[in-house]
Protein backbone atom coordinates (compact mmCIF):
# COMPACT_ATOMS: atom_id res chain seq x y z
CA UNK A 1 0.00 0.00 0.00
CA UNK A 2 2.95 2.33 0.62
CA UNK A 3 3.46 5.20 3.01
CA UNK A 4 0.70 7.39 1.54
CA UNK A 5 -1.90 4.67 1.98
CA UNK A 6 -0.74 3.89 5.50
CA UNK A 7 -0.97 7.52 6.59
CA UNK A 8 -4.35 7.97 4.85
CA UNK A 9 -5.66 4.93 6.71
CA UNK A 10 -4.42 6.39 9.98
CA UNK A 11 -6.35 9.61 9.32
CA UNK A 12 -9.56 7.78 8.46
CA UNK A 13 -9.27 5.50 11.48
CA UNK A 14 -8.74 8.54 13.71
CA UNK A 15 -11.82 10.23 12.20
CA UNK A 16 -13.87 7.09 12.78
CA UNK A 17 -12.80 6.86 16.42
CA UNK A 18 -13.54 10.52 16.93
CA UNK A 19 -16.97 10.33 15.31
CA UNK A 20 -17.95 7.24 17.28
CA UNK A 21 -16.85 9.10 20.39
CA UNK A 22 -19.04 12.08 19.49
CA UNK A 23 -22.08 9.87 18.88
CA UNK A 24 -21.51 8.19 22.23
CA UNK A 25 -21.18 11.56 23.97
CA UNK A 26 -24.32 12.93 22.32
CA UNK A 27 -27.01 10.34 21.62
CA UNK A 28 -29.38 13.27 21.10
CA UNK A 29 -27.36 14.41 18.09
CA UNK A 30 -27.16 10.80 16.91
CA UNK A 31 -30.96 10.59 16.83
CA UNK A 32 -31.33 13.84 14.91
CA UNK A 33 -28.88 12.46 12.33
CA UNK A 34 -30.90 9.25 11.98
CA UNK A 35 -28.80 6.87 14.09
CA UNK A 36 -30.53 4.55 16.52
CA UNK A 37 -27.37 4.15 18.56
CA UNK A 38 -28.02 5.30 22.13
CA UNK A 39 -31.67 6.14 21.50
CA UNK A 40 -32.59 4.96 25.01
CA UNK A 41 -30.49 7.60 26.82
CA UNK A 42 -29.69 11.30 26.83
CA UNK A 43 -26.48 13.33 26.90
CA UNK A 44 -24.51 13.91 30.08
CA UNK A 45 -24.00 17.67 30.61
CA UNK A 46 -22.46 16.99 34.05
CA UNK A 47 -18.81 16.75 35.16
CA UNK A 48 -18.33 13.15 34.01
CA UNK A 49 -19.67 13.94 30.54
CA UNK A 50 -17.50 17.04 30.27
CA UNK A 51 -14.41 15.07 31.31
CA UNK A 52 -15.12 12.40 28.69
CA UNK A 53 -15.50 15.08 26.03
CA UNK A 54 -12.23 16.76 27.00
CA UNK A 55 -10.37 13.43 26.83
CA UNK A 56 -11.80 12.77 23.36
CA UNK A 57 -10.70 16.16 22.01
CA UNK A 58 -7.29 16.02 23.68
CA UNK A 59 -6.55 12.48 22.51
CA UNK A 60 -7.69 13.27 18.97
CA UNK A 61 -5.40 16.29 18.76
CA UNK A 62 -2.46 14.23 20.04
CA UNK A 63 -3.11 11.57 17.38
CA UNK A 64 -3.37 14.26 14.68
CA UNK A 65 0.01 15.61 15.80
CA UNK A 66 1.51 12.12 15.52
CA UNK A 67 0.17 11.66 12.00
CA UNK A 68 1.50 15.02 10.85
CA UNK A 69 4.86 14.28 12.46
CA UNK A 70 5.07 10.97 10.58
CA UNK A 71 4.35 12.78 7.30
CA UNK A 72 7.08 15.31 8.04
CA UNK A 73 9.59 12.59 8.95
CA UNK A 74 8.85 10.67 5.77
CA UNK A 75 9.53 13.80 3.76
CA UNK A 76 13.01 14.37 5.19
CA UNK A 77 14.87 12.03 2.86
CA UNK A 78 12.97 12.91 -0.32
CA UNK A 79 13.92 15.59 -2.82
CA UNK A 80 11.82 18.40 -4.24
CA UNK A 81 8.71 19.95 -2.74
CA UNK A 82 6.28 18.60 -5.35
CA UNK A 83 7.81 15.13 -5.20
CA UNK A 84 7.58 15.13 -1.44
CA UNK A 85 3.94 16.21 -1.59
CA UNK A 86 2.94 13.58 -4.13
CA UNK A 87 4.94 10.77 -2.54
CA UNK A 88 4.29 11.11 1.15
CA UNK A 89 1.88 14.03 1.57
CA UNK A 90 -1.68 13.31 2.56
CA UNK A 91 -4.25 12.78 -0.20
CA UNK A 92 -6.78 15.60 -0.57
CA UNK A 93 -9.67 14.14 1.42
CA UNK A 94 -7.45 12.96 4.26
CA UNK A 95 -5.75 16.35 4.37
CA UNK A 96 -9.20 17.96 4.66
CA UNK A 97 -10.26 15.48 7.32
CA UNK A 98 -7.22 16.27 9.43
CA UNK A 99 -7.92 20.00 9.00
CA UNK A 100 -11.47 19.56 10.25
CA UNK A 101 -10.49 17.37 13.21
CA UNK A 102 -7.94 19.94 14.32
CA UNK A 103 -10.32 22.90 13.97
CA UNK A 104 -13.09 21.08 15.87
CA UNK A 105 -10.92 19.83 18.72
CA UNK A 106 -9.06 23.08 19.27
CA UNK A 107 -12.21 25.18 19.45
CA UNK A 108 -14.08 22.66 21.60
CA UNK A 109 -11.25 22.54 24.11
CA UNK A 110 -11.12 26.33 24.24
CA UNK A 111 -14.88 26.50 24.87
CA UNK A 112 -14.58 23.73 27.45
CA UNK A 113 -11.99 25.72 29.39
CA UNK A 114 -14.14 28.85 29.17
CA UNK A 115 -17.18 26.93 30.49
CA UNK A 116 -19.44 28.13 27.71
CA UNK A 117 -21.79 25.29 28.74
CA UNK A 118 -22.95 27.46 31.63
CA UNK A 119 -24.42 29.87 29.09
CA UNK A 120 -25.79 27.18 26.77
CA UNK A 121 -27.82 25.73 29.64
CA UNK A 122 -30.05 28.82 29.35
CA UNK A 123 -30.91 29.22 25.67
CA UNK A 124 -34.30 29.88 24.09
CA UNK A 125 -33.13 28.53 20.73
CA UNK A 126 -31.54 25.16 21.53
CA UNK A 127 -31.65 24.92 25.31
CA UNK A 128 -32.45 21.73 27.24
CA UNK A 129 -36.16 22.57 27.40
CA UNK A 130 -36.39 22.25 23.59
CA UNK A 131 -34.74 18.83 23.42
CA UNK A 132 -37.62 16.39 24.11
CA UNK A 133 -40.10 17.99 21.69
CA UNK A 134 -37.39 17.84 19.02
CA UNK A 135 -36.68 14.18 19.73
CA UNK A 136 -40.40 13.40 19.59
CA UNK A 137 -40.38 14.70 16.02
CA UNK A 138 -37.27 12.82 14.94
CA UNK A 139 -36.99 9.57 16.91
CA UNK A 140 -38.59 6.49 15.37
CA UNK A 141 -41.05 4.83 17.76
CA UNK A 142 -43.07 2.72 15.33
CA UNK A 143 -42.24 -0.64 16.95
CA UNK A 144 -42.61 -1.80 20.58
CA UNK A 145 -38.84 -1.95 21.00
CA UNK A 146 -38.29 1.55 19.64
CA UNK A 147 -41.11 2.90 21.77
CA UNK A 148 -39.55 1.36 24.88
CA UNK A 149 -36.30 3.13 24.01
CA UNK A 150 -38.11 6.46 23.98
CA UNK A 151 -39.75 5.69 27.32
CA UNK A 152 -36.28 4.95 28.69
CA UNK A 153 -35.24 8.38 27.53
CA UNK A 154 -38.15 9.93 29.38
CA UNK A 155 -37.06 8.07 32.51
CA UNK A 156 -33.54 9.51 31.99
CA UNK A 157 -34.88 13.04 31.55
CA UNK A 158 -34.83 14.00 35.26
CA UNK A 159 -31.07 13.25 35.39
CA UNK A 160 -30.49 15.27 32.22
CA UNK A 161 -32.45 18.29 33.42
CA UNK A 162 -30.92 18.09 36.91
CA UNK A 163 -27.46 18.34 35.31
CA UNK A 164 -28.60 21.41 33.38
CA UNK A 165 -30.05 22.91 36.56
CA UNK A 166 -26.63 22.35 38.14
CA UNK A 167 -25.07 24.29 35.25
CA UNK A 168 -27.50 27.11 35.95
CA UNK A 169 -26.39 27.17 39.58
CA UNK A 170 -22.71 27.00 38.56
CA UNK A 171 -23.26 29.97 36.27
CA UNK A 172 -24.79 31.88 39.16
CA UNK A 173 -21.71 31.15 41.28
CA UNK A 174 -19.18 31.99 38.55
CA UNK A 175 -21.03 35.05 37.29
CA UNK A 176 -21.43 33.52 33.81
CA UNK A 177 -25.18 34.04 33.66
CA UNK A 178 -27.46 34.51 30.70
CA UNK A 179 -28.58 37.92 29.50
CA UNK A 180 -31.86 38.91 31.14
CA UNK A 181 -33.92 38.73 27.94
CA UNK A 182 -32.62 35.23 27.21
CA UNK A 183 -33.52 33.97 30.68
CA UNK A 184 -36.96 35.55 30.44
CA UNK A 185 -37.65 33.86 27.11
CA UNK A 186 -36.54 30.48 28.46
CA UNK A 187 -38.66 30.93 31.59
CA UNK A 188 -41.63 31.76 29.38
CA UNK A 189 -41.08 28.65 27.25
CA UNK A 190 -40.93 26.34 30.27
CA UNK A 191 -43.98 27.97 31.84
CA UNK A 192 -45.94 27.44 28.61
CA UNK A 193 -44.87 23.78 28.57
CA UNK A 194 -45.93 23.30 32.18
CA UNK A 195 -49.30 24.97 31.54
CA UNK A 196 -50.23 22.28 29.00
CA UNK A 197 -52.07 19.13 30.11
CA UNK A 198 -49.83 16.06 29.84
CA UNK A 199 -51.82 14.74 26.89
CA UNK A 200 -51.29 18.05 25.04
CA UNK A 201 -47.54 18.16 25.60
CA UNK A 202 -45.64 18.61 22.31
CA UNK A 203 -44.00 15.28 23.11
CA UNK A 204 -47.38 13.54 23.33
CA UNK A 205 -48.80 15.21 20.23
CA UNK A 206 -45.74 14.65 18.02
CA UNK A 207 -44.76 11.10 18.95
CA UNK A 208 -45.92 8.10 16.96
CA UNK A 209 -46.93 5.15 19.17
CA UNK A 210 -47.32 1.48 18.20
CA UNK A 211 -50.72 0.97 19.89
CA UNK A 212 -53.46 3.11 21.52
CA UNK A 213 -52.52 1.68 24.92
CA UNK A 214 -48.99 3.01 24.44
CA UNK A 215 -50.44 6.50 24.20
CA UNK A 216 -51.61 6.20 27.80
CA UNK A 217 -48.18 4.95 28.89
CA UNK A 218 -46.56 7.90 27.14
CA UNK A 219 -48.83 10.44 28.83
CA UNK A 220 -48.21 8.82 32.22
CA UNK A 221 -44.44 8.96 31.67
CA UNK A 222 -44.67 12.65 30.78
CA UNK A 223 -46.47 13.31 34.06
CA UNK A 224 -44.08 11.16 36.06
CA UNK A 225 -40.73 12.23 34.60
CA UNK A 226 -40.97 15.25 32.32
CA UNK A 227 -43.18 17.62 34.24
CA UNK A 228 -41.30 17.41 37.58
CA UNK A 229 -37.94 17.73 35.79
CA UNK A 230 -39.07 20.81 33.88
CA UNK A 231 -40.47 22.31 37.07
CA UNK A 232 -37.17 21.76 38.91
CA UNK A 233 -35.24 23.34 36.03
CA UNK A 234 -37.62 26.33 36.09
CA UNK A 235 -37.09 26.74 39.82
CA UNK A 236 -33.33 26.94 39.22
CA UNK A 237 -33.94 29.83 36.82
CA UNK A 238 -36.17 31.76 39.18
CA UNK A 239 -35.14 33.59 42.32
CA UNK A 240 -31.44 34.39 42.63
CA UNK A 241 -30.51 33.40 39.07
CA UNK A 242 -33.21 35.56 37.53
CA UNK A 243 -32.00 38.44 39.63
CA UNK A 244 -28.37 37.89 38.61
CA UNK A 245 -28.91 37.81 34.85
CA UNK A 246 -26.95 40.32 32.80
CA UNK A 247 -28.83 43.59 32.22
CA UNK A 248 -26.36 44.53 29.49
CA UNK A 249 -27.06 41.92 26.77
CA UNK A 250 -23.63 41.78 25.15
CA UNK A 251 -21.15 39.05 25.94
CA UNK A 252 -18.69 41.81 26.88
CA UNK A 253 -20.63 42.14 30.16
CA UNK A 254 -19.84 38.55 31.20
CA UNK A 255 -16.64 37.59 33.05
CA UNK A 256 -13.85 37.33 30.45
CA UNK A 257 -16.48 38.46 27.95
CA UNK A 258 -14.18 39.91 25.30
CA UNK A 259 -12.22 36.67 25.03
CA UNK A 260 -15.43 34.65 25.05
CA UNK A 261 -16.67 36.61 22.04
CA UNK A 262 -13.40 36.16 20.13
CA UNK A 263 -13.71 32.43 20.73
CA UNK A 264 -17.30 32.39 19.55
CA UNK A 265 -16.34 34.21 16.35
CA UNK A 266 -13.81 31.44 15.63
CA UNK A 267 -16.25 28.71 16.68
CA UNK A 268 -18.96 29.89 14.29
CA UNK A 269 -16.94 31.18 11.32
CA UNK A 270 -13.77 29.00 11.58
CA UNK A 271 -11.80 32.24 11.11
CA UNK A 272 -10.08 34.66 13.46
CA UNK A 273 -11.70 37.93 12.35
CA UNK A 274 -11.69 41.28 14.10
CA UNK A 275 -15.11 42.47 15.26
CA UNK A 276 -14.43 46.02 14.03
CA UNK A 277 -13.70 44.73 10.50
CA UNK A 278 -16.94 42.74 10.47
CA UNK A 279 -18.86 45.79 11.67
CA UNK A 280 -17.40 47.90 8.86
CA UNK A 281 -18.16 45.29 6.19
CA UNK A 282 -21.75 45.05 7.39
CA UNK A 283 -22.27 48.79 7.04
CA UNK A 284 -20.77 48.78 3.52
CA UNK A 285 -22.96 45.87 2.46
CA UNK A 286 -26.06 47.65 3.76
CA UNK A 287 -25.29 50.64 1.56
CA UNK A 288 -24.80 48.46 -1.53
CA UNK A 289 -28.02 46.50 -0.97
CA UNK A 290 -29.99 49.70 -0.36
CA UNK A 291 -28.89 50.92 -3.80
CA UNK A 292 -30.39 47.78 -5.36
CA UNK A 293 -33.65 48.24 -3.46
CA UNK A 294 -33.85 51.84 -4.69
CA UNK A 295 -33.82 50.59 -8.27
CA UNK A 296 -36.99 48.58 -7.59
CA UNK A 297 -38.53 51.57 -5.83
CA UNK A 298 -37.80 53.78 -8.83
CA UNK A 299 -39.29 51.23 -11.23
CA UNK A 300 -42.42 51.17 -9.05
CA UNK A 301 -42.77 54.94 -9.40
CA UNK A 302 -41.87 55.64 -5.78
CA UNK A 303 -38.65 57.51 -6.36
CA UNK A 304 -35.98 56.14 -4.07
CA UNK A 305 -38.23 55.58 -1.07
CA UNK A 306 -37.53 51.95 -0.19
CA UNK A 307 -39.58 52.06 3.03
CA UNK A 308 -42.66 53.18 1.07
CA UNK A 309 -41.96 50.50 -1.55
CA UNK A 310 -41.76 47.82 1.12
CA UNK A 311 -45.03 48.98 2.65
CA UNK A 312 -46.74 49.08 -0.74
CA UNK A 313 -45.58 45.58 -1.62
CA UNK A 314 -46.57 44.18 1.78
CA UNK A 315 -50.02 45.76 1.62
CA UNK A 316 -50.79 44.75 -1.95
CA UNK A 317 -53.64 42.24 -2.51
CA UNK A 318 -52.62 38.66 -1.73
CA UNK A 319 -49.31 39.62 -0.11
CA UNK A 320 -50.26 38.28 3.32
CA UNK A 321 -51.17 34.59 3.83
CA UNK A 322 -54.77 33.97 4.83
CA UNK A 323 -54.03 30.69 6.61
CA UNK A 324 -51.17 28.53 7.82
CA UNK A 325 -52.00 25.96 5.14
CA UNK A 326 -51.75 28.59 2.39
CA UNK A 327 -48.39 29.76 3.71
CA UNK A 328 -46.95 26.24 3.89
CA UNK A 329 -48.30 25.30 0.45
CA UNK A 330 -46.69 28.40 -1.01
CA UNK A 331 -43.35 27.23 0.37
CA UNK A 332 -43.88 23.78 -1.13
CA UNK A 333 -44.52 25.34 -4.53
CA UNK A 334 -41.29 27.32 -4.33
CA UNK A 335 -39.33 24.15 -3.61
CA UNK A 336 -40.92 22.40 -6.60
CA UNK A 337 -40.06 25.34 -8.86
CA UNK A 338 -36.45 25.36 -7.70
CA UNK A 339 -36.09 21.61 -8.18
CA UNK A 340 -37.28 21.95 -11.78
CA UNK A 341 -34.57 24.53 -12.57
CA UNK A 342 -31.78 22.90 -10.55
CA UNK A 343 -30.33 20.58 -13.28
CA UNK A 344 -29.25 23.66 -15.24
CA UNK A 345 -27.09 24.81 -12.34
CA UNK A 346 -25.99 21.59 -10.61
CA UNK A 347 -24.55 18.35 -11.92
CA UNK A 348 -25.32 16.48 -8.70
CA UNK A 349 -28.77 16.53 -7.08
CA UNK A 350 -29.77 14.98 -3.72
CA UNK A 351 -31.92 11.86 -3.56
CA UNK A 352 -33.67 12.86 -0.32
CA UNK A 353 -36.88 14.84 -0.49
CA UNK A 354 -37.59 18.02 1.46
CA UNK A 355 -40.69 18.22 3.63
CA UNK A 356 -42.25 21.49 4.82
CA UNK A 357 -43.55 21.75 8.41
CA UNK A 358 -44.73 24.56 10.69
CA UNK A 359 -42.60 25.41 13.74
CA UNK A 360 -44.16 23.90 16.89
CA UNK A 361 -46.47 26.28 18.75
CA UNK A 362 -44.66 26.11 22.10
CA UNK A 363 -41.52 27.75 20.68
CA UNK A 364 -42.73 29.60 17.59
CA UNK A 365 -42.73 32.99 19.36
CA UNK A 366 -39.00 32.57 20.14
CA UNK A 367 -37.89 31.05 16.83
CA UNK A 368 -36.53 32.55 13.60
CA UNK A 369 -38.65 32.73 10.47
CA UNK A 370 -37.43 29.33 9.24
CA UNK A 371 -34.80 26.64 9.70
CA UNK A 372 -33.80 23.25 8.28
CA UNK A 373 -33.11 19.77 9.68
CA UNK A 374 -31.14 17.25 7.59
CA UNK A 375 -32.46 13.93 6.29
CA UNK A 376 -31.76 10.74 8.22
CA UNK A 377 -28.49 9.07 7.37
CA UNK A 378 -30.28 5.85 6.40
CA UNK A 379 -32.72 7.63 4.09
CA UNK A 380 -35.71 6.85 6.31
CA UNK A 381 -36.60 10.51 6.82
CA UNK A 382 -36.46 13.44 4.38
CA UNK A 383 -34.93 16.81 5.06
CA UNK A 384 -37.35 19.08 6.92
CA UNK A 385 -37.84 22.78 6.21
CA UNK A 386 -39.54 24.41 9.22
CA UNK A 387 -41.54 27.57 8.50
CA UNK A 388 -42.55 29.86 11.37
CA UNK A 389 -46.26 30.76 11.18
CA UNK A 390 -46.36 32.73 14.45
CA UNK A 391 -48.17 36.08 14.13
CA UNK A 392 -49.32 35.15 10.62
CA UNK A 393 -50.48 38.69 9.69
CA UNK A 394 -46.86 39.84 10.08
CA UNK A 395 -45.69 37.22 7.57
CA UNK A 396 -45.49 37.99 3.88
CA UNK A 397 -45.13 36.01 0.69
CA UNK A 398 -42.64 38.71 -0.31
CA UNK A 399 -39.99 37.34 2.06
CA UNK A 400 -40.95 33.66 1.92
CA UNK A 401 -39.38 32.98 -1.47
CA UNK A 402 -35.79 33.82 -0.57
CA UNK A 403 -36.26 32.00 2.74
CA UNK A 404 -37.32 28.83 0.92
CA UNK A 405 -34.40 29.03 -1.48
CA UNK A 406 -32.02 29.55 1.47
CA UNK A 407 -33.33 26.86 3.79
CA UNK A 408 -34.42 24.28 1.24
CA UNK A 409 -33.61 24.30 -2.50
CA UNK A 410 -30.98 25.13 -3.71
CA UNK A 411 -29.77 26.09 -0.23
CA UNK A 412 -29.33 23.97 2.88
CA UNK A 413 -31.26 20.98 1.59
CA UNK A 414 -29.01 20.60 -1.44
CA UNK A 415 -25.87 21.23 0.54
CA UNK A 416 -26.59 19.05 3.57
CA UNK A 417 -28.46 16.26 1.79
CA UNK A 418 -25.69 15.91 -0.81
CA UNK A 419 -23.18 15.75 2.00
CA UNK A 420 -25.23 13.17 3.92
CA UNK A 421 -25.58 11.01 0.80
CA UNK A 422 -21.98 11.32 -0.41
CA UNK A 423 -20.74 7.78 -1.20
CA UNK A 424 -17.01 8.48 -0.72
CA UNK A 425 -16.98 10.52 2.48
CA UNK A 426 -16.63 8.94 5.89
CA UNK A 427 -19.53 9.26 8.36
CA UNK A 428 -17.58 11.95 10.18
CA UNK A 429 -17.16 14.00 7.00
CA UNK A 430 -20.78 13.47 5.96
CA UNK A 431 -22.37 14.18 9.31
CA UNK A 432 -19.89 15.74 11.71
CA UNK A 433 -17.88 18.23 9.68
CA UNK A 434 -20.38 20.99 10.47
CA UNK A 435 -18.77 21.07 13.92
CA UNK A 436 -15.89 22.93 12.26
CA UNK A 437 -17.95 26.11 11.89
CA UNK A 438 -21.20 27.07 10.25
CA UNK A 439 -19.95 29.83 7.95
CA UNK A 440 -19.66 27.39 5.04
CA UNK A 441 -23.21 26.14 5.63
CA UNK A 442 -24.91 29.48 6.22
CA UNK A 443 -22.75 31.15 3.61
CA UNK A 444 -24.03 28.67 1.05
CA UNK A 445 -27.62 29.31 2.13
CA UNK A 446 -27.21 33.05 1.61
CA UNK A 447 -25.35 32.49 -1.67
CA UNK A 448 -28.31 30.34 -2.76
CA UNK A 449 -30.67 33.28 -2.28
CA UNK A 450 -28.65 35.29 -4.82
CA UNK A 451 -28.27 32.25 -7.06
CA UNK A 452 -32.06 31.88 -7.11
CA UNK A 453 -32.17 35.32 -8.74
CA UNK A 454 -29.83 34.07 -11.49
CA UNK A 455 -32.06 31.01 -11.85
CA UNK A 456 -35.12 33.19 -12.43
CA UNK A 457 -36.94 31.83 -9.40
CA UNK A 458 -38.32 35.13 -8.09
CA UNK A 459 -41.68 35.59 -9.75
CA UNK A 460 -42.10 39.35 -9.32
CA UNK A 461 -40.48 42.49 -7.98
CA UNK A 462 -42.02 41.85 -4.55
CA UNK A 463 -40.19 38.53 -4.17
CA UNK A 464 -36.98 40.09 -5.46
CA UNK A 465 -37.35 43.00 -3.04
CA UNK A 466 -37.87 40.40 -0.32
CA UNK A 467 -34.60 38.74 -1.36
CA UNK A 468 -32.79 42.06 -1.03
CA UNK A 469 -34.38 42.59 2.36
CA UNK A 470 -33.01 39.16 3.30
CA UNK A 471 -29.55 40.17 2.13
CA UNK A 472 -29.82 43.37 4.15
CA UNK A 473 -30.86 41.36 7.19
CA UNK A 474 -27.65 39.33 7.02
CA UNK A 475 -25.55 42.44 6.49
CA UNK A 476 -27.31 44.02 9.48
CA UNK A 477 -26.40 40.92 11.48
CA UNK A 478 -22.72 41.75 11.07
CA UNK A 479 -23.43 45.21 12.45
CA UNK A 480 -25.82 44.16 15.21
CA UNK A 481 -23.97 41.09 16.50
CA UNK A 482 -20.69 42.96 16.81
CA UNK A 483 -22.57 46.00 18.10
CA UNK A 484 -24.13 44.00 20.93
CA UNK A 485 -21.19 41.82 21.90
CA UNK A 486 -18.18 44.03 21.17
CA UNK A 487 -19.37 47.65 21.07
CA UNK A 488 -21.82 47.60 23.99
CA UNK A 489 -25.02 48.30 22.09
CA UNK A 490 -28.31 48.13 23.96
CA UNK A 491 -31.08 45.80 22.87
CA UNK A 492 -33.01 48.89 21.71
CA UNK A 493 -30.15 49.99 19.46
CA UNK A 494 -30.00 46.52 17.92
CA UNK A 495 -33.76 46.38 17.28
CA UNK A 496 -33.65 49.84 15.72
CA UNK A 497 -30.87 48.75 13.34
CA UNK A 498 -32.89 45.69 12.32
CA UNK A 499 -35.98 47.81 11.65
CA UNK A 500 -33.88 50.20 9.56
CA UNK A 501 -32.68 47.23 7.50
CA UNK A 502 -36.31 46.38 6.65
CA UNK A 503 -37.12 43.68 9.20
CA UNK A 504 -40.64 43.57 10.67
CA UNK A 505 -41.15 44.52 14.31
CA UNK A 506 -41.94 40.91 15.27
CA UNK A 507 -38.84 39.49 13.61
CA UNK A 508 -36.60 42.38 14.72
CA UNK A 509 -37.25 41.48 18.37
CA UNK A 510 -36.94 37.71 17.85
CA UNK A 511 -33.78 38.09 15.75
CA UNK A 512 -32.10 40.47 18.17
CA UNK A 513 -32.75 38.15 21.10
CA UNK A 514 -31.39 35.27 19.07
CA UNK A 515 -28.12 37.17 18.55
CA UNK A 516 -27.96 37.94 22.26
CA UNK A 517 -28.47 34.24 23.02
CA UNK A 518 -26.03 32.90 20.39
CA UNK A 519 -23.06 35.29 20.10
CA UNK A 520 -21.38 35.25 16.65
CA UNK A 521 -23.81 32.79 15.05
CA UNK A 522 -25.27 35.70 13.09
CA UNK A 523 -21.87 36.40 11.52
CA UNK A 524 -21.73 33.13 9.62
CA UNK A 525 -24.08 34.12 6.77
CA UNK A 526 -22.30 37.08 5.23
CA UNK A 527 -18.82 35.81 6.10
CA UNK A 528 -19.47 32.55 4.26
CA UNK A 529 -21.37 34.09 1.35
CA UNK A 530 -18.64 36.62 0.69
CA UNK A 531 -15.99 33.90 0.62
CA UNK A 532 -17.97 31.74 -1.85
CA UNK A 533 -18.59 34.77 -4.07
CA UNK A 534 -14.90 35.68 -3.93
CA UNK A 535 -13.87 32.16 -4.93
CA UNK A 536 -16.37 32.14 -7.80
CA UNK A 537 -15.04 35.47 -9.12
CA UNK A 538 -11.47 34.23 -8.80
CA UNK A 539 -12.29 31.01 -10.68
CA UNK A 540 -14.09 32.90 -13.45
CA UNK A 541 -11.15 35.29 -13.82
CA UNK A 542 -8.65 32.44 -13.93
CA UNK A 543 -10.56 30.04 -16.20
CA UNK A 544 -12.33 32.49 -18.50
CA UNK A 545 -14.46 30.71 -21.09
CA UNK A 546 -13.56 27.34 -19.52
CA UNK A 547 -15.44 28.29 -16.34
CA UNK A 548 -18.60 26.20 -15.84
CA UNK A 549 -21.02 27.25 -13.12
CA UNK A 550 -22.31 23.70 -12.66
CA UNK A 551 -18.76 22.50 -12.07
CA UNK A 552 -18.17 25.31 -9.60
CA UNK A 553 -21.27 24.42 -7.57
CA UNK A 554 -20.47 20.72 -7.64
CA UNK A 555 -16.93 21.48 -6.45
CA UNK A 556 -18.11 23.72 -3.61
CA UNK A 557 -20.64 21.10 -2.45
CA UNK A 558 -18.71 18.00 -3.46
CA UNK A 559 -16.55 17.60 -0.35
CA UNK A 560 -19.02 18.35 2.40
CA UNK A 561 -18.78 21.09 5.00
CA UNK A 562 -15.35 22.70 5.17
CA UNK A 563 -13.61 25.33 7.27
CA UNK A 564 -13.46 28.42 5.07
CA UNK A 565 -9.66 28.44 5.03
CA UNK A 566 -9.69 24.84 3.76
CA UNK A 567 -12.24 25.66 1.04
CA UNK A 568 -10.13 28.60 -0.11
CA UNK A 569 -6.98 26.47 -0.23
CA UNK A 570 -8.45 23.44 -2.02
CA UNK A 571 -11.14 24.77 -4.39
CA UNK A 572 -8.82 26.12 -7.14
CA UNK A 573 -7.31 22.65 -7.56
CA UNK A 574 -10.75 21.13 -8.10
CA UNK A 575 -11.50 23.51 -10.98
CA UNK A 576 -8.48 22.99 -13.17
CA UNK A 577 -4.88 24.22 -13.18
CA UNK A 578 -3.96 27.43 -11.37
Amino acid sequence: MGEVGTVANAVNELAERFWNGILDLSPISATVLGYELGDDRLDDPGPAGRDRAKRLYTDTLASADEIEASVAMSAVGLAGGSAVESAVGLPTEERITLDILRVVCEIELEQHDQRIDQLKAVDQMDGPQTMLPMLASFQRTDTPERFEHFLARLADYPRYMAANADLVREGLESGLTAAKIVAERVIGQVERLLALPDEMSPVATALEVPTPADRDRLVQAIGKYVRPADRAYLEALLGKYRGATRRDPGLWSAPNGEQLYRTQIRAWTSLDIDAAELHRVGLEELESIEAERREIARAAGLGYDTAATREALRSSPGAIPKSVAEYLNHARGQIERALAKAPDYFGSLPRAGCEVRAVEEFKESDSPSAYYYPPAVDGSRPGVYYVNTYDLPSRSFMSLASTSFHEAVPGHHFQIALQTEHPDLSPFRRLGARMAGMAYIEGWGLYAERLADEMGLYLNSAERFGMLDGQALRAARLVVDTGIHAFRWTREQAVAQMLAAGVTETDAAIETDRYICMPAQALTYKVGQREIQRLRHEALTRLGSAFDLRDFHDAVLGHGTLPLATLSRELPGWLGPR
